[in-house]
C-alpha cells in the first residue's frame, strides 16, 4: 500500500502522525512524505535553514519513510501565493505517488499554512486521484488553538502504543521545536495526548486522526 504524508512544515509530520507512520513502514507499506514549505533569511537563521533538511532525512530515517519531497514554498507564507498554484504543486505530488492512503492537516488549524495546505490537499485527492482514505491529523499548539467552530472531533484512532518510541526518537531530532512542559509541544504533553487518545479507543497510546473520505 503507498501512503502519502503531506506536511506543511518540517516536523508536523512527526507530530501529527509519526507513530502511524511507524507503524505502516514496519508493515511493509510505502510511505512517502511532502514538505511543502522550507525557512528563509532574514526570518530564520542561516545555520537553521541548513540544518533543516539533514534533520528531515534523520527522522524520516527513523519512522520509515521510503522518500522525501520538499516543494520549497515559503513558511507562514502561503496565504500570498495564488491558490491555484498551490492546487497544482499539491497536485503534482499526489500524480508522483498516486497514494492509496492520505494524511493531510487539519483545515481549522490555528496555522494558515495549514488550513490552505488542507483544500489544496481536497482539489489534489479529489476521488478520481485514486486515495481510497483520506485523514486529517492533529497538530499540539496549532489544532486544539484553532477555528472553535472547525473544533477537530476525532473518529479514528491508531494504535501506536508499539511504535511510539520511535515517534519521541523523530521529535527529538527536531530539537528546535522542542518546549519546555507544560507547552503543548513538550514531550510529556506529546505522550500524554497519546495516552489520552489511546485511552478514548481501549489502547495504550494512539494518534486521533478525522476521517475526511473513505472508498470502500
Amino acid at each position: 500500500m503507498k501512503v502519502l504524508v503531506i506536511a506543511p512544515h518540517p516536523d508536523d509530520e512527526v507530530l501529527g502522525c509519526g507513530g502511524t507512520i511507524a507503524k505502516h513502514a514496519a508493515a511493509g507499506d510505502e510511505v512517502f512524505l511532502c514538505v511543502v514549505t522550507q525557512a528563509y533569511t532574514p526570518d530564520w537563521a542561516q545555520e537553521f535553514i541548513e540544518r533543516r533538511p539533514k534533520e528531515i532525512k534523520a527522522s524520516s530515517d527513523i519512522l520509515g519513510i521510503k522518500d522525501v519531497v520538499s516543494l520549497g514554498l515559503p513558511t507562514v507564507k502561503l496565504d500570498t501565493l495564488p491558490q491555484k498554484d498551490l492546487n497544482k504543486a499539491v497536485g503534482e505530488i499526489v500524480k508522483k505517488f498516486k497514494p492509496d492512503i492520505a494524511y493531510i492537516p487539519f483545515k481549522g488549524d490555528l496555522n494558515r499554512d495549514h488550513r490552505l495546505i488542507f483544500e489544496s490537499c481536497l482539489v489534489a485527492l479529489r476521488p478520481y486521484s485514486g486515495a481510497k482514505k483520506i485523514l486529517a491529523y492533529e497538530i499540539p499548539s496549532e489544532t486544539e488553538w484553532g477555528d472553535p467552530i472547525e473544533h477537530f472531533a476525532p473518529n479514528v484512532f491508531v494504535d501506536i502504543s508499539s511504535t511510539f518510541e520511535k515517534k519521541a526518537r523523530a521529535l527529538n531530532i527536531y530539537s528546535s521545536e522542542i518546549k519546555d512542559f507544560p507547552h503543548p509541544r513538550s514531550l510529556e504533553n506529546i505522550e500524554a495526548l497519546a495516552r489520552v487518545r489511546g485511552s478514548a479507543a481501549g489502547m495504550k497510546m494512539a494518534e486521533a486522526f478525522w476521517l475526511v473520505r473513505e472508498e470502500m
